[in-house]
């Protein structure tokens, strides 16, 4: 992987001097992480004049190996028991190695460490690298599509484990913390975010937090989690009915969202405009008068963080390339009743090659549990 990182840095390093930037400081941890292999807690990344440092405020000899970062990279630990502040470490570095100007990630930085960084450096020029990070992190390779693939598989195994036991008077809190459980016990580093269970009422709400509710024979169910895995987050959602046959109104929701659903996979193209895959969902529940009861979006990017670029909604601009992984979750929520939402996360692949790769495949059919 070492030759990948390299040529990460050096498309960066490209854009910097394009720029006008003999230097650029990566704070944000995911970019750091992309660039660097690893991102130990309060690290950073100094792409200098005539070396790239992993500044970090404590020694790596007592990190996983899997927190280990590039090979190729030199890590630079301050000295002292507190370590100090890597960022403004590291723009000492790059001014002592005649940089005369440092793009840094202003959206990442706080406004009392941007004055720390020229305090440090005051003959140093500071520009503004803006997001440069977050869009080459778009496209995947094919090593992070697999751990993208891997985690789903993992996600898909709890959530059908969990499917199989009994829920009735279960707790969405105690659901939820059973599933994040199931999600360490077959590998993942962790959740990729907060698991959501929602049960009656509360189903198909976007973001809901687990409350002590109880399941109810009757109810909907919606469940919302994710897997991390290497450092690589996916997210799967589905709706289920729990006890007993689904009520009329309950199978005439789901096939809605379903169908808004479908309808945003099969948009998944390369070169489709964002705003038109969020449309494609989104008309389908509009032409059904559910507008009001629709979440704000379609979807969004995934990979080392769980909302990336691009966004599928009806202001995004940009259009798709392939290799973009990213969800389609489309809901449908009731205020008093309950909702629907299914979300899967693919990959943006050509007809060519089969058109987009559906990672999470945990059924979609409306089970009666």
């Amino acid at each position: 992987m070492s030759e990948v990182y390299a040529a990460r840095r050096t498309r960066l390093r490209e854009y910097c001097n394009a720029g006008g930037s003999a230097a650029a400081l990566v704070s944000r941890p995911a970019n750091v992480r992309y660039l660097a292999g690893a991102a130990p807690h309060g690290a950073v990344l100094l792409l200098g004049k005539t070396e790239d440092l992993l500044v970090c405020a404590g020694p790596m000899a007592d990190r996983p190996t899997q927190e280990r970062p590039d090979e190729a990279l030199r890590v630079q630990t301050l000295p002292g028991a507190g370590g100090g502040d890597p960022a403004v470490a590291a723009a000492g570095l790059a001014a002592r190695q005649g940089a005369d100007s440092l793009a840094v990630e202003e959206h990442h930085l706080t406004v009392a460490r941007h004055r720390a960084l020229g305090s440090v450096a005051p003959r140093l020029r500071l520009a503004n690298l803006g997001g440069a990070v977050e869009q080459l992190r778009v496209v995947k390779d094919e090593e992070e599509i697999s751990c993208l693939r891997i985690g789903a598989e993992i996600a898909d195994q709890a959530l059908g484990e969990l499917l199989e036991s009994i829920l009735v008077g279960r707790t969405e809190r105690h659901l939820a913390l059973e599933l994040e459980r199931r999600l360490v016990d077959h590998g993942a580093d962790g959740p990729a975010f907060p698991t959501s269970v929602a049960t009656g009422p509360n189903a198909g709400r976007p973001g809901h937090r687990p409350t002590d509710r109880r399941v109810e024979e009757g109810d909907f169910l919606s469940v919302c989690l994710g897997a991390t895995y290497r450092g690589y987050r996916c997210e799967i959602g589905r709706t289920f009915v729990i006890g007993t046959a689904p009520a009329d109104w309950q199978v005439e929701l789901y096939d809605l969202v379903f169908a808004a659903q479908r309808a945003g996979r099969e948009s998944l193209v390369p070169g489709a405009a964002c705003r038109d895959v969020d449309r494609a969902a989104r008309q389908v529940v509009d032409s059904a008068g559910y507008t009001e009861g629709l979440t704000a979006l379609t979807g969004h990017g995934v990979g080392l963080e769980i909302d990336e670029d691009p966004q599928l909604s009806p202001a995004a601009m940009g259009k798709l390339d392939a290799c973009v992984p990213v969800t389609v979750e489309p809901g449908v929520h009731l205020p008093g009743r309950g909702g629907v939402r299914i979300d899967d996360t693919l990959v943006v692949r050509p007809e060519a090659d089969g058109g987009p790769e559906l990672l999470t495949i945990t059924t979609k059919e409306l089970l009666a549990l």
